[in-house]
């Protein structure tokens, strides 16, 4: 059995991260197995090195240590370009100029379905000698096409706390300003790590049916899903890096113990 937590260095890690962390490691401990650390840092406009570094000093301040070397995402974009590629050319995605302002009265139910006709090979040419940069986005509908009855067998087992799940949408699997997205990169790691459970908050549970359809495209396993509660601040939000929410360094620079902190993140006390 093998989870991983996998935090981006976007901001220091808060309370909710230390609950995070504190799921993933202790589910592992639970079940005779081991939780991987991995920096998910492809966003190069908002990631710092400071914080990857203070990750490594507040997780192992909490207690925790995980198996080296640590997988670091900015270090592997060939990876995840390949994988791109390979989509490429099994026409499975499609370049999306459209800005997200753009997009928003073109969707379904919250979701983008897509455009009417297909962008020409002039245009997109055009497009790109112009200096435009494109997304490239999933086809929902060609998807479907590949995987014919087995899409409506697309299913997972999950433990936890669940939500219902969002609709499909041709989701963004390249953004335009760092080339690579979330659901690619994640998704992609899981299998290479072989990653049998899942192990996260419910505020990513919406992403977890595309990334199921993702694995049985790319002929990747998938695991188990486990999502577990936030920790909320006293408005009942969600806590943001963004928002400074207290910090880990913080606690400990005020002088909590290690326990203190994980009691105060998992609401003992």
């Amino acid at each position: 059995m093998r989870t991983r937590f996998a935090p981006s260095p976007t901001g220091y890690l808060h309370l909710g991260h230390a609950f995070a962390a504190y799921e993933a490691f202790n589910f592992a401990e639970r079940h005779g197995g081991e939780c991987l650390l991995r920096i998910e840092d492809i966003d190069h406009t908002r990631c710092k090195d400071e914080f990857k570094t203070a990750i490594y000093e507040d997780l192992a301040w909490l207690g925790y240590d995980w198996p080296k070397p640590v997988r670091v995402q900015s270090a592997h974009i060939s990876d995840y370009q390949k994988t791109l590629e390979h989509l490429k050319s099994r026409g499975l995605i499609y370049p999306c100029f459209l800005s997200r302002k753009e997009i928003k009265p073109l969707m379904e139910n919250g979701v983008y379905l897509g455009p009417t006709s297909p962008l020409s090979k002039d245009e997109f040419e055009a497009r790109i000698a112009n200096g435009e940069t494109p997304a490239w986005r999933l086809s929902i509908a060609r998807a479907k096409a590949y995987l014919g009855a087995e899409f409506e067998r697309l299913q997972f087992e999950e433990t936890g706390v669940t939500v219902p799940q969002a609709p499909f949408g041709d989701e963004v699997l390249a953004r335009k300003d760092i080339g690579l997205s979330y659901r690619l990169c994640v998704t992609h790691d899981d299998a290479l790590q072989n990653i049998t459970h899942v192990v996260r908050g419910v505020d990513i549970a919406p992403h977890t049916r595309f990334q199921v359809l993702f694995q049985k495209l790319m002929n990747w396993p998938t695991p188990v899903y486990h999502h577990h509660r936030l920790v909320l601040n006293a408005d009942g939000e969600k806590l943001a890096k963004r928002k400074a929410d207290t910090a880990i360094c913080d606690l400990r620079a005020a002088g909590l113990s290690p326990q203190e902190a994980l009691d105060l993140a998992r609401g003992i006390g």
